[in-house]
């Protein structure tokens, strides 16, 4: 079946009315929605500071897929190598070539403190596939470094579709922390986190940049 009409285009980013539809109500967040938010942080909010960068869903997928010596084919057009915190948003899908999962978490590569940090709303059910992507990046990251690896404790979710929004409000958070300290392993992730409230941020959010584009 064909996605409905696009409602946003933002950046690389196309934003169908099916995809919004994921935000009202109980449903889980694809690729598109994430991307989106991870491009509005990039763009919009951080778009001050050149230390951040927001990978993809779709970029990190691809890069399960690649040798390490190839990472660097989708890392570097985006500047990684001037940037010292990298965020991705992983799933648990074990077929890499192809869009899907059931469960999304965070990652975050901080580069001042030589450490990943995984954020997953389920107790620890996305650790191995976060463990097994950093220990695929850190050849290409970390050179002759050593660089550690961290659970991060965060907020749980409550029900099974809301991890693709607590990947967002972990990755806003820690943002937050990056931007403001410099760092990331001391920052609070045990605030409360409002699914319901956020969602219809976000579909506001669309709403509005949607209106600026308009009104160009």
């Amino acid at each position: 079946m064909a996605k409905a009409s696009v409602v946003l285009s933002f950046y690389d980013i196309l934003v169908h009315r099916s995809d919004v539809d994921l935000l009202d109500g109980p449903h889980w967040l694809n690729d598109t929605i994430i991307s989106f938010y991870f491009e509005y942080l990039e763009r919009e909010v951080f778009n001050k500071t050149n230390e951040l960068l927001f990978v993809s869903p779709e970029v990190t997928q691809c890069i399960k897929l690649v040798q390490t010596e190839e990472i660097k084919t989708f890392l570097e057009p985006l500047g990684v190598s001037k940037k010292k915190f990298v965020f991705f948003a992983l799933n648990d899908n074990d077929t890499p070539d192809i869009a899907g999962g059931s469960h999304w978490s965070l990652l975050v590569y901080s580069k001042p403190e030589r450490c990943f940090y995984h954020l997953d709303s389920s107790n620890v059910t996305n650790h191995d596939v976060a463990w097994e992507f950093a220990s695929h990046l850190i050849p290409y990251l970390a050179r002759e470094d050593t660089i550690n690896f961290v659970d991060k404790e965060c907020m749980q979710q409550s029900n099974g579709y809301d991890c693709g929004i607590y990947v967002i409000c972990n990755a806003e958070k820690l943002a937050e922390c990056a931007n403001s300290r410099g760092q990331i392993g001391a920052c609070d992730t045990m605030v409360k986190i409002n699914p319901t409230v956020k969602r219809k941020e976000i579909i506001a959010i669309i709403q509005n940049i949607q209106i600026s584009h308009n009104s160009c």
